[in-house]
Protein backbone atom coordinates (compact mmCIF):
# COMPACT_ATOMS: atom_id res chain seq x y z
CA UNK A 1 0.00 0.00 0.00
CA UNK A 2 1.73 3.24 -0.92
CA UNK A 3 2.63 5.66 1.89
CA UNK A 4 1.63 8.84 0.09
CA UNK A 5 -1.46 9.73 -2.01
CA UNK A 6 -2.92 13.06 -4.08
CA UNK A 7 -6.16 13.63 -5.57
CA UNK A 8 -6.68 13.15 -9.22
CA UNK A 9 -6.39 16.16 -11.38
CA UNK A 10 -10.00 15.10 -12.62
CA UNK A 11 -11.16 15.65 -9.50
CA UNK A 12 -9.80 19.30 -8.38
CA UNK A 13 -13.37 20.74 -9.10
CA UNK A 14 -15.30 18.14 -6.47
CA UNK A 15 -12.75 18.84 -3.95
CA UNK A 16 -13.25 22.49 -3.94
CA UNK A 17 -16.88 22.30 -4.21
CA UNK A 18 -17.23 19.63 -1.64
CA UNK A 19 -15.09 22.81 0.48
CA UNK A 20 -17.48 25.09 0.07
CA UNK A 21 -20.42 22.13 0.90
CA UNK A 22 -19.51 21.99 4.34
CA UNK A 23 -19.22 25.57 5.15
CA UNK A 24 -15.18 26.16 5.34
CA UNK A 25 -14.51 29.36 3.84
CA UNK A 26 -10.75 28.93 3.55
CA UNK A 27 -8.27 26.11 3.52
CA UNK A 28 -7.30 27.64 6.55
CA UNK A 29 -10.58 27.05 8.33
CA UNK A 30 -10.72 23.19 7.08
CA UNK A 31 -6.91 22.72 8.63
CA UNK A 32 -7.87 24.64 11.44
CA UNK A 33 -11.26 22.19 11.81
CA UNK A 34 -8.71 19.33 11.65
CA UNK A 35 -5.55 20.48 13.68
CA UNK A 36 -3.18 19.78 10.61
CA UNK A 37 -1.05 21.80 8.63
CA UNK A 38 -2.03 24.23 6.20
CA UNK A 39 0.51 23.39 3.70
CA UNK A 40 -1.05 19.97 3.90
CA UNK A 41 -4.93 20.68 3.01
CA UNK A 42 -2.86 23.18 0.57
CA UNK A 43 -1.40 20.02 -1.07
CA UNK A 44 -4.44 17.84 -1.21
CA UNK A 45 -6.66 20.34 -2.71
CA UNK A 46 -3.71 20.73 -5.64
CA UNK A 47 -3.28 17.42 -6.39
CA UNK A 48 0.24 17.41 -4.56
CA UNK A 49 0.95 13.99 -2.41
CA UNK A 50 0.22 13.60 1.06
CA UNK A 51 0.27 10.84 3.96
CA UNK A 52 -2.31 8.71 3.27
CA UNK A 53 -3.45 9.20 7.32
CA UNK A 54 -3.63 12.98 6.23
CA UNK A 55 -5.33 11.93 2.91
CA UNK A 56 -8.19 9.65 4.91
CA UNK A 57 -8.91 12.78 7.34
CA UNK A 58 -9.42 15.63 4.81
CA UNK A 59 -11.75 12.95 3.21
CA UNK A 60 -13.72 12.49 5.92
CA UNK A 61 -14.11 15.69 6.80
CA UNK A 62 -15.47 16.85 3.12
CA UNK A 63 -17.76 14.07 3.32
CA UNK A 64 -15.64 12.57 -0.20
CA UNK A 65 -15.20 8.60 -1.07
CA UNK A 66 -11.17 8.27 -1.50
CA UNK A 67 -11.47 5.61 -3.80
CA UNK A 68 -13.09 7.63 -6.33
CA UNK A 69 -10.37 10.54 -5.83
CA UNK A 70 -7.39 9.10 -5.34
CA UNK A 71 -4.36 8.45 -7.09
CA UNK A 72 -1.58 6.48 -5.63
CA UNK A 73 2.25 7.93 -5.52
CA UNK A 74 5.70 6.55 -4.24
CA UNK A 75 7.42 8.87 -2.12
CA UNK A 76 10.97 10.95 -3.07
CA UNK A 77 13.51 9.46 -1.08
CA UNK A 78 14.12 12.71 0.59
CA UNK A 79 11.39 12.70 2.06
CA UNK A 80 9.68 11.35 5.54
CA UNK A 81 9.63 8.11 6.57
CA UNK A 82 6.94 6.69 8.01
CA UNK A 83 8.45 6.57 11.62
CA UNK A 84 9.28 9.76 11.60
CA UNK A 85 5.70 11.06 10.28
CA UNK A 86 4.29 13.04 13.84
CA UNK A 87 1.85 10.32 15.78
CA UNK A 88 -1.82 11.00 15.93
CA UNK A 89 -2.92 14.23 18.19
CA UNK A 90 0.48 16.30 16.83
CA UNK A 91 -0.72 19.09 15.99
CA UNK A 92 2.44 21.75 15.69
CA UNK A 93 4.56 19.70 14.47
CA UNK A 94 4.01 19.47 10.50
CA UNK A 95 5.59 18.86 7.34
CA UNK A 96 6.42 22.45 7.13
CA UNK A 97 8.98 21.76 9.65
CA UNK A 98 12.12 24.19 9.05
CA UNK A 99 15.38 25.43 10.70
CA UNK A 100 16.43 24.76 14.49
CA UNK A 101 18.26 21.74 13.49
CA UNK A 102 21.14 22.57 15.69
CA UNK A 103 18.74 23.08 18.83
CA UNK A 104 17.05 20.25 18.03
CA UNK A 105 20.48 18.20 18.21
CA UNK A 106 21.82 20.14 21.09
CA UNK A 107 18.54 19.47 23.13
CA UNK A 108 18.01 15.84 21.81
CA UNK A 109 21.76 14.97 23.44
CA UNK A 110 20.17 16.52 26.74
CA UNK A 111 17.56 14.82 26.94
CA UNK A 112 19.28 11.67 26.26
CA UNK A 113 21.82 12.54 28.74
CA UNK A 114 21.17 13.64 32.43
CA UNK A 115 18.68 16.38 31.35
CA UNK A 116 15.09 14.37 33.01
CA UNK A 117 13.04 18.11 32.48
CA UNK A 118 13.04 20.62 29.42
CA UNK A 119 11.61 23.65 29.88
CA UNK A 120 10.63 25.30 26.10
CA UNK A 121 9.54 29.06 27.38
CA UNK A 122 8.78 31.84 25.03
CA UNK A 123 6.45 34.30 23.59
CA UNK A 124 2.85 32.71 22.42
CA UNK A 125 3.32 31.75 18.57
CA UNK A 126 7.05 31.26 18.90
CA UNK A 127 6.91 27.61 18.18
CA UNK A 128 7.44 26.09 21.40
CA UNK A 129 5.03 23.54 21.14
CA UNK A 130 6.81 22.46 17.77
CA UNK A 131 9.59 21.49 18.80
CA UNK A 132 8.35 19.52 21.80
CA UNK A 133 6.78 17.39 19.21
CA UNK A 134 9.98 17.76 16.89
CA UNK A 135 11.77 16.54 20.01
CA UNK A 136 9.41 14.07 20.65
CA UNK A 137 9.72 12.78 17.17
CA UNK A 138 13.59 12.75 16.80
CA UNK A 139 13.51 10.62 20.79
CA UNK A 140 11.64 7.97 19.29
CA UNK A 141 14.62 6.01 18.58
CA UNK A 142 16.21 6.44 22.27
CA UNK A 143 12.76 4.92 23.63
CA UNK A 144 12.95 1.84 20.95
CA UNK A 145 9.73 -0.27 20.44
CA UNK A 146 6.24 0.91 19.96
CA UNK A 147 7.09 4.43 21.24
CA UNK A 148 4.30 5.69 20.81
CA UNK A 149 2.10 3.75 23.39
CA UNK A 150 5.38 5.47 25.59
CA UNK A 151 4.18 8.70 24.95
CA UNK A 152 1.77 10.70 27.29
CA UNK A 153 0.69 14.34 27.12
CA UNK A 154 -1.46 17.05 28.60
CA UNK A 155 -2.53 20.48 27.01
CA UNK A 156 -3.88 22.80 29.70
CA UNK A 157 -4.40 25.53 26.76
CA UNK A 158 -7.61 24.38 26.48
CA UNK A 159 -9.24 26.16 29.06
CA UNK A 160 -12.59 23.76 29.94
CA UNK A 161 -9.65 20.64 30.71
CA UNK A 162 -8.80 19.79 34.38
CA UNK A 163 -5.77 21.06 35.61
CA UNK A 164 -5.29 19.77 38.73
CA UNK A 165 -2.47 17.07 39.43
CA UNK A 166 -4.92 14.03 40.73
CA UNK A 167 -7.05 13.81 37.83
CA UNK A 168 -4.01 13.93 34.99
CA UNK A 169 -2.19 11.20 37.20
CA UNK A 170 -4.81 8.92 37.20
CA UNK A 171 -5.49 9.14 33.31
CA UNK A 172 -1.66 8.72 32.55
CA UNK A 173 -1.72 5.86 34.88
CA UNK A 174 -4.56 4.22 33.57
CA UNK A 175 -3.75 4.41 30.19
CA UNK A 176 -0.69 2.13 31.03
CA UNK A 177 -2.28 -0.25 32.19
CA UNK A 178 -2.06 0.75 36.00
CA UNK A 179 -5.23 -0.42 38.06
CA UNK A 180 -6.56 1.92 40.19
CA UNK A 181 -9.14 1.86 43.16
CA UNK A 182 -10.96 4.67 44.86
CA UNK A 183 -8.95 5.37 47.74
CA UNK A 184 -6.09 4.87 45.56
CA UNK A 185 -6.64 8.04 43.81
CA UNK A 186 -5.52 10.42 46.73
CA UNK A 187 -3.13 12.64 45.27
CA UNK A 188 -0.15 11.54 47.82
CA UNK A 189 -0.98 8.38 46.38
CA UNK A 190 -1.18 9.13 42.90
CA UNK A 191 2.01 10.95 43.43
CA UNK A 192 3.97 7.88 44.89
CA UNK A 193 2.65 5.83 41.91
CA UNK A 194 3.10 8.18 39.26
CA UNK A 195 6.92 9.01 39.99
CA UNK A 196 7.62 5.19 41.06
CA UNK A 197 6.13 4.15 37.42
CA UNK A 198 8.33 7.06 35.53
CA UNK A 199 11.37 6.30 37.36
CA UNK A 200 11.04 2.51 36.77
CA UNK A 201 9.79 2.99 33.24
CA UNK A 202 11.45 5.12 29.63
CA UNK A 203 8.39 7.43 28.95
CA UNK A 204 7.81 10.42 27.49
CA UNK A 205 5.67 12.61 28.75
CA UNK A 206 4.60 16.65 26.90
CA UNK A 207 3.04 19.39 29.07
CA UNK A 208 1.94 22.11 27.09
CA UNK A 209 0.85 25.75 28.46
CA UNK A 210 2.03 25.09 31.87
CA UNK A 211 1.37 29.22 32.53
CA UNK A 212 -2.44 27.69 33.69
CA UNK A 213 -0.89 25.52 36.34
CA UNK A 214 0.59 28.65 37.57
CA UNK A 215 -0.46 31.57 39.97
CA UNK A 216 0.79 34.17 42.62
CA UNK A 217 -0.68 36.76 44.68
CA UNK A 218 0.02 40.68 45.63
CA UNK A 219 2.56 39.92 48.20
CA UNK A 220 4.62 37.42 46.28
CA UNK A 221 5.89 36.75 42.39
CA UNK A 222 3.64 35.33 39.88
CA UNK A 223 5.20 31.46 39.13
CA UNK A 224 4.06 29.27 42.02
CA UNK A 225 1.61 26.05 41.38
CA UNK A 226 -1.45 26.61 42.01
CA UNK A 227 -1.97 22.75 42.57
CA UNK A 228 0.85 22.29 45.23
CA UNK A 229 1.15 18.63 43.98
CA UNK A 230 2.35 19.30 40.46
CA UNK A 231 5.63 21.27 42.30
CA UNK A 232 5.78 18.03 44.39
CA UNK A 233 5.69 15.64 41.51
CA UNK A 234 7.95 17.45 39.62
CA UNK A 235 10.24 17.97 42.21
CA UNK A 236 10.05 14.21 43.02
CA UNK A 237 11.42 13.52 39.57
CA UNK A 238 14.37 15.85 39.81
CA UNK A 239 15.28 14.17 43.25
CA UNK A 240 15.46 11.00 43.00
CA UNK A 241 18.83 8.84 41.96
CA UNK A 242 17.50 7.72 39.00
CA UNK A 243 14.86 8.52 36.50
CA UNK A 244 14.16 6.48 33.28
CA UNK A 245 11.43 8.91 32.24
CA UNK A 246 12.15 12.29 30.53
CA UNK A 247 9.49 15.01 30.58
CA UNK A 248 9.17 18.42 27.80
CA UNK A 249 7.54 20.83 28.95
CA UNK A 250 6.00 24.23 27.20
CA UNK A 251 5.10 27.78 28.97
CA UNK A 252 4.80 31.14 28.49
CA UNK A 253 5.03 31.69 32.43
CA UNK A 254 8.65 31.14 33.95
CA UNK A 255 8.04 27.82 36.78
CA UNK A 256 9.62 30.23 39.47
CA UNK A 257 9.82 27.57 42.01
CA UNK A 258 11.02 24.78 39.48
CA UNK A 259 13.74 26.96 38.57
CA UNK A 260 14.67 27.93 41.75
CA UNK A 261 15.50 24.39 42.67
CA UNK A 262 19.01 23.23 43.37
CA UNK A 263 18.40 20.11 41.04
CA UNK A 264 20.00 21.94 38.31
CA UNK A 265 21.65 19.06 36.74
CA UNK A 266 18.63 17.35 35.98
CA UNK A 267 16.72 20.13 33.96
CA UNK A 268 17.46 22.91 31.70
CA UNK A 269 15.53 26.02 30.71
CA UNK A 270 15.39 26.72 26.81
CA UNK A 271 14.03 30.06 25.45
CA UNK A 272 12.80 30.09 22.04
CA UNK A 273 13.04 33.14 19.62
CA UNK A 274 11.40 33.59 15.96
CA UNK A 275 12.84 31.47 12.83
CA UNK A 276 16.33 33.66 11.36
CA UNK A 277 16.53 34.59 7.76
CA UNK A 278 17.34 31.63 6.46
CA UNK A 279 15.09 29.55 7.79
CA UNK A 280 12.19 31.83 7.03
CA UNK A 281 13.41 31.43 3.43
CA UNK A 282 13.47 27.74 4.08
CA UNK A 283 9.60 28.15 5.06
CA UNK A 284 8.21 30.00 2.13
CA UNK A 285 9.82 27.62 -0.49
CA UNK A 286 8.96 24.65 1.64
CA UNK A 287 4.92 25.85 1.20
CA UNK A 288 5.32 26.53 -2.25
CA UNK A 289 6.22 30.18 -2.65
CA UNK A 290 8.72 31.10 -4.67
CA UNK A 291 11.96 32.82 -2.72
CA UNK A 292 14.52 31.93 -5.59
CA UNK A 293 17.47 34.93 -5.95
CA UNK A 294 15.67 36.45 -9.10
CA UNK A 295 12.16 36.35 -7.70
CA UNK A 296 10.22 39.63 -7.23
CA UNK A 297 8.33 37.64 -4.52
CA UNK A 298 11.48 37.53 -2.56
CA UNK A 299 11.64 40.74 -1.27
CA UNK A 300 8.61 41.61 0.04
CA UNK A 301 8.14 38.23 1.96
CA UNK A 302 11.97 38.52 3.68
CA UNK A 303 9.80 42.19 4.28
CA UNK A 304 6.99 40.48 6.03
CA UNK A 305 9.52 38.38 8.03
CA UNK A 306 11.55 40.91 9.34
CA UNK A 307 8.55 43.24 10.35
CA UNK A 308 7.27 39.73 12.43
CA UNK A 309 11.24 38.91 13.44
CA UNK A 310 10.68 35.91 12.21
CA UNK A 311 7.26 34.72 14.25
CA UNK A 312 6.40 31.34 13.09
CA UNK A 313 2.82 31.18 14.03
CA UNK A 314 2.57 34.92 12.13
CA UNK A 315 4.28 33.63 9.26
CA UNK A 316 2.38 30.43 8.76
CA UNK A 317 -1.08 32.47 9.00
CA UNK A 318 0.16 34.45 6.42
CA UNK A 319 1.52 31.85 4.00
CA UNK A 320 -1.90 30.33 4.33
CA UNK A 321 -3.47 33.34 3.34
CA UNK A 322 -1.65 33.92 0.44
CA UNK A 323 -1.89 30.08 -1.70
CA UNK A 324 -5.58 30.45 -0.51
CA UNK A 325 -8.52 32.57 -2.37
CA UNK A 326 -8.08 35.03 -3.88
CA UNK A 327 -4.40 35.13 -3.92
CA UNK A 328 -3.84 31.63 -4.60
CA UNK A 329 0.17 31.92 -4.30
CA UNK A 330 0.59 35.47 -5.94
CA UNK A 331 2.48 37.31 -3.43
CA UNK A 332 1.85 41.01 -5.51
CA UNK A 333 -1.37 40.53 -5.24
CA UNK A 334 -1.55 39.49 -1.45
CA UNK A 335 0.96 43.05 -0.83
CA UNK A 336 -0.96 44.77 -2.75
CA UNK A 337 -4.33 44.22 -1.12
CA UNK A 338 -6.32 47.49 -0.51
CA UNK A 339 -8.57 45.94 1.48
CA UNK A 340 -6.46 45.11 4.07
CA UNK A 341 -3.71 47.70 3.42
CA UNK A 342 -1.06 45.16 3.82
CA UNK A 343 1.98 47.44 2.52
CA UNK A 344 1.10 50.12 3.88
CA UNK A 345 0.61 48.74 7.14
CA UNK A 346 4.24 47.23 7.01
CA UNK A 347 5.53 50.24 5.36
CA UNK A 348 4.72 51.89 8.55
CA UNK A 349 6.47 49.66 10.85
CA UNK A 350 9.34 49.85 8.43
CA UNK A 351 9.44 54.15 8.84
CA UNK A 352 9.09 53.89 12.62
CA UNK A 353 12.01 51.28 13.08
CA UNK A 354 14.44 53.18 10.63
CA UNK A 355 13.19 56.84 12.70
CA UNK A 356 14.47 54.72 16.04
CA UNK A 357 18.20 54.19 13.89
CA UNK A 358 18.40 57.32 13.71
CA UNK A 359 17.85 58.40 17.44
CA UNK A 360 13.94 59.50 17.23
CA UNK A 361 13.02 56.59 19.25
CA UNK A 362 9.57 58.05 20.82
CA UNK A 363 6.94 56.92 18.74
CA UNK A 364 3.76 57.95 20.60
CA UNK A 365 1.43 58.42 18.11
CA UNK A 366 2.19 55.20 16.42
CA UNK A 367 -0.79 52.96 15.11
CA UNK A 368 1.37 50.14 14.36
CA UNK A 369 -1.29 47.12 13.18
CA UNK A 370 0.83 44.52 13.10
CA UNK A 371 -1.20 42.01 14.84
CA UNK A 372 -4.31 43.34 12.81
CA UNK A 373 -2.47 42.61 9.54
CA UNK A 374 -5.24 40.84 7.57
CA UNK A 375 -8.36 38.99 9.10
CA UNK A 376 -6.69 35.70 9.60
CA UNK A 377 -3.61 36.97 11.38
CA UNK A 378 -6.38 38.98 13.72
CA UNK A 379 -8.30 35.94 14.24
CA UNK A 380 -5.99 33.14 14.23
CA UNK A 381 -3.08 35.02 15.88
CA UNK A 382 -4.58 38.21 17.80
CA UNK A 383 -8.25 36.85 19.25
CA UNK A 384 -7.05 33.87 19.60
CA UNK A 385 -3.64 33.98 21.27
CA UNK A 386 -2.28 37.68 22.10
CA UNK A 387 -5.38 39.22 23.24
CA UNK A 388 -5.41 35.71 25.95
CA UNK A 389 -1.80 36.37 27.01
CA UNK A 390 -2.32 40.27 27.36
CA UNK A 391 -5.94 39.63 29.07
CA UNK A 392 -4.03 37.58 31.46
CA UNK A 393 -1.20 40.15 32.23
CA UNK A 394 -3.96 42.30 33.34
CA UNK A 395 -6.08 40.27 35.07
CA UNK A 396 -2.59 38.27 37.20
CA UNK A 397 -0.23 41.47 37.38
CA UNK A 398 -1.84 45.17 36.99
CA UNK A 399 1.82 46.66 37.64
CA UNK A 400 3.29 45.08 34.49
CA UNK A 401 0.58 44.97 32.39
CA UNK A 402 0.30 49.30 32.83
CA UNK A 403 4.23 49.02 31.94
CA UNK A 404 4.23 47.13 29.01
CA UNK A 405 1.34 49.36 27.99
CA UNK A 406 3.46 52.35 28.91
CA UNK A 407 6.23 51.60 27.55
CA UNK A 408 5.17 50.59 24.46
CA UNK A 409 5.88 54.17 23.72
CA UNK A 410 9.01 53.34 22.36
CA UNK A 411 10.19 51.85 19.22
CA UNK A 412 13.54 50.67 20.62
CA UNK A 413 15.14 49.11 23.15
CA UNK A 414 15.51 51.58 26.25
CA UNK A 415 17.22 51.89 29.42
CA UNK A 416 15.31 50.11 32.43
CA UNK A 417 14.96 53.21 34.46
CA UNK A 418 13.40 55.11 31.69
CA UNK A 419 10.18 52.13 31.44
CA UNK A 420 10.22 52.56 35.10
CA UNK A 421 9.31 56.70 35.07
CA UNK A 422 6.30 55.89 32.81
CA UNK A 423 4.93 53.41 35.07
CA UNK A 424 5.53 55.85 37.95
CA UNK A 425 3.90 58.29 35.78
CA UNK A 426 1.12 56.25 34.68
CA UNK A 427 -0.25 54.42 38.30
CA UNK A 428 -0.17 58.40 39.50
CA UNK A 429 -2.46 58.94 36.37
CA UNK A 430 -4.32 55.97 36.43
CA UNK A 431 -5.06 55.33 40.18
CA UNK A 432 -3.65 58.37 42.02
CA UNK A 433 -1.01 56.04 43.32
CA UNK A 434 2.85 56.29 44.38
CA UNK A 435 4.81 53.44 42.91
CA UNK A 436 7.26 52.22 45.48
CA UNK A 437 10.56 50.18 44.54
CA UNK A 438 9.67 47.04 45.14
CA UNK A 439 6.54 47.35 42.87
CA UNK A 440 8.43 48.61 39.73
CA UNK A 441 10.94 45.43 40.36
CA UNK A 442 8.03 42.91 40.35
CA UNK A 443 6.39 44.73 37.15
CA UNK A 444 9.82 44.34 35.74
CA UNK A 445 10.40 40.63 36.90
CA UNK A 446 6.96 39.83 35.74
CA UNK A 447 7.25 41.26 32.32
CA UNK A 448 10.53 38.97 31.96
CA UNK A 449 9.32 35.87 33.36
CA UNK A 450 6.63 36.22 30.72
CA UNK A 451 8.77 36.87 27.98
CA UNK A 452 6.88 39.91 27.08
CA UNK A 453 10.45 41.72 27.10
CA UNK A 454 13.55 41.29 25.00
CA UNK A 455 16.77 42.16 27.22
CA UNK A 456 20.02 43.49 25.55
CA UNK A 457 22.99 45.64 26.93
CA UNK A 458 24.12 48.53 25.40
CA UNK A 459 27.90 49.85 25.00
CA UNK A 460 28.25 50.98 28.31
CA UNK A 461 26.61 47.35 29.77
CA UNK A 462 23.63 49.24 30.87
CA UNK A 463 20.70 46.95 30.64
CA UNK A 464 18.06 47.41 28.20
CA UNK A 465 14.46 46.44 27.63
CA UNK A 466 12.28 46.29 24.52
CA UNK A 467 8.94 44.93 23.10
CA UNK A 468 9.03 42.46 19.98
CA UNK A 469 7.39 44.11 17.40
CA UNK A 470 4.46 42.18 17.37
CA UNK A 471 4.23 42.50 20.98
CA UNK A 472 4.62 46.58 20.52
CA UNK A 473 1.86 46.61 18.33
CA UNK A 474 -0.56 45.21 20.55
CA UNK A 475 0.65 47.15 23.44
CA UNK A 476 0.03 49.90 21.46
CA UNK A 477 -3.60 49.18 21.29
CA UNK A 478 -3.97 48.63 25.03
CA UNK A 479 -2.07 52.00 25.87
CA UNK A 480 -4.79 53.53 23.51
CA UNK A 481 -7.42 52.29 25.64
CA UNK A 482 -6.09 53.03 28.82
CA UNK A 483 -6.54 56.57 27.80
CA UNK A 484 -9.40 56.76 27.41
Amino acid sequence: MPRSVKVHPERKQQVISALERNGFLTQGDLAANLEIALSTVNKFINGKPVYISKFEKICEALGLDKREIIEPVNLDSDTLSEESVPPQGFYAYNDAWVGREQLVAELGHKLRGQCRLLLILGLTGIGKTALAEKLAVELQDWFGGDWKKRLRRANFDNEDKTTDFASVAARWLEEWGEKLSAEEKKPELLLYRLAKYLRENQVLILIDSLERLLTGNQENSWGDFADDWWEKFFLNLLSAELCNSRLIITSQDLPVKLVDSRYRNFWHRQILYGLTESEQVALFEKTGLDVSEDSPDRPLLLRIGKAYKGHPLVLRVIIGEILSEPFNGDVQAYWNDERENTSQKIEEVEKALAEAEQGKNLGEKDEWELHKLTRQVRDQVNKQKLQKAFNRLARDVKDAYILICAASVYRAPEKEEYWLKHLVHWLKRLENQECSKERQTRAIEELSNRFLVEESLNHNKKRLLGQHNLIRSVAIEHRNKLLH
